[in-house]
């Protein structure tokens, strides 16, 4: 692991060099090139016959997204695997790139493990470990009967693994890991429901010493989207920017529902964040089971105070990973609860807009992202 790590500074610097050469290369010749480059780097390769056998022609289909679908395979010395194949929109193979770049050098519990991968002039082919308990959201937006199947103590073993996990990708290696597009999704869980952080397609490497990050291209799922990724005034992109995604994934756990939901009972209840600020705010009891302990419930205000914290519209004011784990650990009677959330910045013209229409924004406040294509052309970026 050591001697992988220490490749990585020479991995950015081969991925950056590579994308200036793209615009004169085929996708195969790309990932060709940066293969041939990375030789000592990479997990095991195989072909696409065996990608085939291993998936018994595939066989099996795990699941799909816009990067293609995932299928279940067994490795010859029997182990189970999940195999992601790209879909060929990926424009010169970059996805496959940064998968490769990043988790195909670093080992960590909580970050899912590139066994290995495929490339031809057609077909390319990610190989993971199994995660025999699939993503987490599956399991907490579950409408099953006798409610989710995790426990209030699973669910914060699982965010506090979450976060061991984006942490080791700030500080564990010599180079900064920014994932850009963490999710309920892109959570994996095994066996024994120990998550890993999955789908590093986003993922940007940039020097420990380097605590900005420069974009040319807004990047990650709206609804998880920190606010600096759209508006430039309110701060730069860092690490950060995971961190506030990594607080609205929180909020989905510990809230068991999506934090947009069209269907809510209430016009108030559409936005969670905002409708349970509220609720603290006011000293009203929470709504998490009928049968819920005060241990369960004393877990949930636990998560849902740190998730605050974790998406306040500025980056400074959010917590760093470190401490967001501190406060994880910590006995929830020190928590305070953080400034409202806002989610529009005041000059915006969305904000402006609704200031002179007079909306409450208790009744009718909802994501700047859900909103972000309709505000995102009078930006000036």
């Amino acid at each position: 692991m050591s001697s992988a790590i220490m490749h990585m500074n020479l991995t950015l610097v081969l991925v950056a060099w590579f994308r200036c050469r793209r615009r004169h290369l085929s996708k195969y010749d790309t990932i060709e090139d940066f293969l041939q480059a990375n030789n000592s780097l990479m997990p095991i390769r195989y072909s696409y016959k065996e990608i085939k056998t291993m998936t018994k022609n595939f066989a099996e289909k795990l699941g799909e997204g816009g990067y293609g679908l995932v299928y279940k395979g067994k490795l010859r010395s029997g182990g189970a695997v999940a195999v992601k194949m790209l879909n060929k929109s990926k424009a010169n193979g970059q996805e496959f790139i940064n998968e490769v770049a990043t988790i195909g050098q670093i080992h960590h519990v909580n970050v899912v493990q590139l066994v290995g991968f495929c490339v031809t002039a057609s077909k390319h082919a990610l190989v993971y470990d199994y995660m025999p308990n699939g993503s987490l959201d599956k399991l907490i937006f579950s409408n099953c009967q006798n409610g989710s199947p995790l426990s209030w103590k699973q669910v914060c073993e699982i965010a506090k693994g979450v976060a061991h996990g984006i942490e080791y990708l700030y500080q564990g290696c010599d180079m900064q890991i920014l994932h850009f597009d963490i999710k309920p999704h892109n959570i994996l869980l095994d066996e024994k429901f120990v998550p890993k952080v999955s789908d590093f397609g986003l993922a940007k490497l940039y020097p420990m010493q380097k605590s900005i990050a420069t974009l040319t291209a807004v990047r990650g799922t709206l609804g998880y989207m920190a606010s600096e990724l759209f508006y430039k005034k309110i701060g730069r992109v860092s690490n950060k920017t995971d961190v506030y995604s990594y607080g609205m994934l929180l909020m989905e756990m510990a809230g068991r529902r999506r934090n947009v939901d069209a269907h809510a009972e209430h016009s108030s209840q559409i936005y969670f964040p905002s409708w349970i600020y509220d609720k603290f705010d006011q000293v009203e009891e929470m709504e998490i089971g009928d049968h819920a302990t005060e241990e369960e419930k004393t877990i949930t205000r636990k998560l849902i105070l740190i998730a605050l914290w974790c998406i306040q519209m500025t980056p400074e004011n959010r917590p760093s990973m470190r401490e967001v784990l501190e406060m994880l650990e910590s006995d929830a009677s020190g928590l305070t609860l953080p400034p409202k959330p806002s989610f529009y910045p005041p000059n915006s013209p969305i904000s402006m807009q609704r200031s002179s229409n007079g909306s409450s924004s208790d009744e009718s406040t909802v994501p700047l992202c859900s909103s972000v294509s309709l505000e995102i052309q009078q930006m000036d970026g």
